[in-house]
């Protein structure tokens, strides 16, 4: 499979890049694991009270471009060797499957070592978690369903672009969830080259709009495949305090994978003439921000306010946004008529979009607070 042997007196010159390790006896494979960092993954072998890596005379290695790409990866492997220790070290917990049944439109699911009904199976995976998170990633370029049966409407996964709907075309979504399962068994090139045929064809059909839906699914899946960037890596959320225009401040926060970069947080003092004017100081607070070219841009950014904030912000980038309102706390989302009722959306993430705004909110007061008592004493 292409591995890379290093003697384990030389494994300081492993790679820090994604990939698959492999532990070899001779010519026996001992184990086989993923890893977001090779270099740190194998040093971390080496310090484990069982020390699985003084029974091997080799260590192996496989770049990949991403940690998705070494998941499947490792499934892959791990299923043509069976290497001994990958079963005995797992403490008797079974390995996770793909379930996919057999439907005129297809569910797909994790599930342990049998599926309850007709359906075909992939795997096994090692990590449960990483497995979810790679089903996440992938189900927003080949959307697919969960449950048995999808309401007559527009269910939460539908407003996250991650559902088919209620009526989908039967012959393309068979075909999405068959790319699906191609890439999950590893076979991204061959996808990709599917998928270019065929935007081409519609092209040159001057079917437009379906080359342009397929150019997007290329553009998503290059992206998640190459950088593993697909619930988003880093989210900015934004919000204005003052009180009747005095003092105004505006607050960005960031988060990356989900847990607050307090280190990359910034504050800005509102310079605009002293109006109550929401809408005018963001944009301010906006334009100030995307100046800074040499602050990491972000993969979506959250507004605490409803339409005419969303607007704003559409106005000044075009990275992807959403506003939440207080009230009722609804969801505009940028290409979107209509908002969510964010008590609609799966927990997590609500959850993570209320922890977004607030922190947002409390990093701006604190600046406004700040600076109204500097204000008080001058």
């Amino acid at each position: 499979m292409g591995f890379k042997f290093l003697p384990k007196n030389k494994i300081a010159r492993l790679p820090k890049s994604s990939g698959v390790y492999a532990f070899k006896k001779g010519w026996k494979f001992l184990y086989i694991g993923k890893a977001v960092n090779l270099k740190e993954r194998i040093n971390q072998h080496s310090k484990q009270p069982r020390r699985l890596l003084s029974l091997a005379t080799k260590v192996g290695y496989l770049k990949t471009d991403s940690e998705i790409e070494a998941l499947l990866l490792e499934a892959k492997l791990i299923k043509k060797y069976q290497p001994k220790y990958n079963v005995v070290w797992r403490d008797d917990k079974n390995y996770f499957y793909i379930c996919i049944t057999k439907q005129d439109f297809p569910r797909l699911f994790i599930t342990h070592q049998t599926c309850l009904e007709p359906a075909s199976k992939l795997g096994p995976f090692v990590n449960g978690k990483a497995l979810k998170k790679t089903l996440r990633i992938l189900r927003k370029v080949f959307p697919y369903y969960t449950q048995k049966k999808h309401p007559q409407g527009l269910c939460p996964w539908c407003h996250l672009g991650l559902c088919p709907g209620p009526n989908p075309d039967r012959k393309e979504y068979k075909k999405s969830i068959k790319n699906l399962i191609s890439v999950l068994e590893g076979k991204r090139k061959v996808v990709l080259k599917n998928l270019k045929k065929e935007m081409k064809k519609a092209s040159d059909s001057q079917d437009f709009e379906k080359a342009a839906k397929i150019r997007d699914q290329i553009t998503a899946l290059e992206k998640v495949l190459k950088h593993d960037n697909g619930r988003f890596k880093r989210i900015e959320a934004y919000d204005i305090s003052n009180i009747q225009g005095k003092e105004a401040t505006g607050s960005m926060v960031v988060f990356q994978n989900g847990k607050p970069a307090k280190s990359q947080y910034r504050r800005f003092k509102i310079r605009m003439a002293k109006k109550p004017n929401d809408v005018a100081m963001l944009k301010e607070v906006l334009r100030r921000r995307f100046k800074h070219q040499e602050w990491s841009y972000p993969d979506l950014i959250l507004i605490d306010g409803g339409k005419a904030q969303l607007n704003a912000a559409t106005s000044i980038t075009k990275i992807p946004a959403m506003a939440l309102a207080k009230k009722e706390n609804k969801l505009y989302i940028e290409g979107r008529k209509r908002p969510v009722l964010l008590k609609s959306l799966p927990r997590e993430i609500s959850n993570l979009i209320l922890q977004l705004r607030d922190e947002a909110h409390r990093f701006a007061r604190k600046y406004h607070h700040k600076l109204r008592e500097k204000s008080l004493l001058n």
